[in-house]
Order: C-alpha cells, then structure tokens, then sequence
C-alpha cells in the first residue's frame, strides 16, 4: 500500500526525492492486519494535515515517537475488513476517526469503539478533515468556554483549520465573532463567511480596531479568546478582554509561548484553559465521543462546512507541508489516498 514514512527528524517540504527529506514516500508499504476480534481495517480515503505533524516531523512537537513512524491523524474512509466480534459496523460503511499515527498511508487499523460512522450526505473527503481541527474547537468552545449566544467571541489565526472551525463553531452557538488573520486573500475569505468584524493584523492594530467595534456594538469587552497563535497576538489580545473572560490556550503557531500575567488575571477574574485534544481520549473519551457525534450532525445539516483549499496526493505531501508551512491554507489541506469512491450518498 502508499504510505508516508518518516525515517529522520527534519523538513518534511523537502522534496521527498531528496536524500535529506526526513519522510519517504513508498507504494510497498506492509497492509496493516486486524489486531484484536474487535478491529477494523479502513481504506482510508483522505487524511487531514494538521499543524501538529508538521511539528512532529520536526522534532518538536510534545509527543516524540520512536523513528521511523508513518505520521497522520484525522482520517475518513471506507471499512475493508472486520473483526469477528465487530459488531457496529460492515464492510463498506463510511467511517472517520482520529489515532496518534498512522493515517499517511492506504489503510489503518483501528477499533470499532473508535470510530464514527459518517452520516448520509456528508462529503467524506470533508469528514476527514473534521475531527481534530473542528473537534479542537468544539471541545474549546461548548465544553471549556460553554460560549453561549450573545457572548464576544476574539479568534486568532482565523483563517487557519482550527481558526475556520472556531467562527463556524461560534457562529452556530450564536456568538459575535471577531476574527484577526494577516493577508488580502485571507481578510476576504473570512468576510464570506459572515464574520461580524475583522482585523488585518499585517496593516492596524489589533487593540484599536476591535475597541472601535465594540464601542459601535455597545459591546464591554471580548468574553472568549480562541488563541492558536500566541506571541504578540496574545498580548495584544489581552487588552480587549472583558472581567470574566476566558482564554483558550490552543498552540503556538508563531513559535512563540506567550507569557499571560497572574495578577492580571486575578484582577480580571479571566480563566485561563490549556486546551491539548487529543489528551482527552486518555482522560475523558467520552467527551471526544459526544463532541464528533455533535459535529458530524451538524455537518449533514448543513450548519457546518469545511473549506479544503488544498488537496494532494501521498506522494506529494511535501507540497501540503509546504502550503502549510508558509500560511497558504484556508481551512484545511488534505492529503487523499489512491481512487477516491463518490464522495456524498
């Protein structure tokens, strides 16, 4: 089967043709067996590149797994074998789920329990891209922050895949979104969603155009701050946040961790969440459960959408590293896996 192998710590938009390439591309990679009487091979269909293998490839994301290792997370495909005590699903069905490796490749095992069954009309291409970029924010903003209708809503990095999947979360909650991302192409994809207001990071100040906003709302103050981000952005965040607010600490994309002070948030009375997804399929799976079931629906409603604005083939991830890399993405970029069935029942 095609799989993409990580062999060494580096660069994965290196040419994969190159010697210094830390990930290798290969079309003989083994076909995972089933493993346990409840197990399930999935064809996987489309796989989700998220910030966090990008970061793992280079060493420098917090789980660190022994080399080599076939990256990926977020998967969607459709069921090729079962074990004999499977009892929830066949072969055929429509699945997505999420593992801590191994969706980089034509199959993957996984056990029944794990996986979610995509409803009627779902894009199954859109279904992988759902669970961690949208379940990040779900688990975020429903369950930490319970955002409620009316609430002001500050998202960072807005056009990115947890960013979309924030406004769009938020949005469906009922709140008043005010999205920051840097960029014409971005500004204008974001006002197509219907954003209440946006701030262009690259040309005004975050502070002053967000005031202004509020001011014109008669709004008091931002009361959830959705920051995959940090660095300046953060800080600068801060000085529009209302008595009570919650910040949601979800990554670093500028690579830098912000300092957020103790005395302030004491004065402010602000909770402050670290907001690690995928540590709540050790510690609270059942909220992961609720939260994909919740979004899966929403997604064959109609209330959510996902914006695939790159797609590519195994062979050529390092590309998809690359629009990733150097902020080209808006929404998601997915990496799709040998002849993809219809995509929609």
């Amino acid at each position: 089967m095609e799989a993409l192998v990580c062999t060494k710590l580096g660069d994965p938009t290196l040419p994969l043709t190159d010697q210094s390439s830390p990930v290798v591309f290969t079309s003989s990679h083994s076909i995972p067996s089933l493993t346990s009487s409840t197990s399930v091979r999935v064809r996987v269909v489309a796989t989700s590149l998220n910030y966090a293998n990008y970061l793992q490839i280079l060493g420098k994301y917090q789980e660190k797994p022994p080399l080599p290792f076939v990256p990926g997370s977020d998967y969607s495909g459709v069921v090729d074998a079962v074990g004999d005590s499977v009892n929830l699903f066949k072969v055929g069905d429509r699945v997505c789920s999420f593992a801590s490796l191994g969706s980089f490749a034509g199959f993957i095992v996984a056990d029944q329990k794990d996986l979610f069954l995509v409803p009627d009309g779902c894009d199954i291409v859109a279904a992988g891209a759902m669970p961690v970029a949208f379940g990040t924010s779900h688990v975020a903003l429903v369950h930490r922050a319970h955002l409620k209708a009316g609430q002001v809503l500050l998202v960072l990095g807005a056009a990115g895949g947890v960013g979309v999947s924030a406004i769009q979360i938020g949005k469906v909650c009922g709140a008043v979104v005010i999205a920051v991302a840097r960029g014409t192409e971005k500004i204008h994809f974001l006002k197509s969603m219907g954003v209440d207001h946006i701030v262009d990071s690259g040309k005004e100040s975050i502070i002053d155009s967000v005031k202004s906003f509020l001011k014109t709302r008669k709004l008091r103050g931002v009361d959830v701050l959705y920051d995959p981000v940090g660095g300046k952005l953060t800080k600068e965040s801060m000085k529009v946040l209302n008595w009570g607010a919650q910040i949601l600490v979800i990554g670093f994309a500028s690579g830098e961790v912000p300092v957020i002070p103790a005395n302030i948030a004491l004065v402010k009375n602000w909770t402050v969440h670290g907001l690690y997804w995928g540590s709540h399929k050790i510690h609270q799976p059942h909220v992961l459960n609720d939260s994909l079931n919740e979004l899966l629906q929403w997604l064959s409603k109609g209330l959510i959408s996902v914006n695939i604005s790159h797609s590519y083939p195994l062979s050529k991830a390092n590309l998809a590293f690359a629009a990733l890399k150097d902020r080209k993405v808006l929404g998601k970029v997915m990496l799709v896996t040998g002849a993809s069935p219809k995509s929609k029942l």
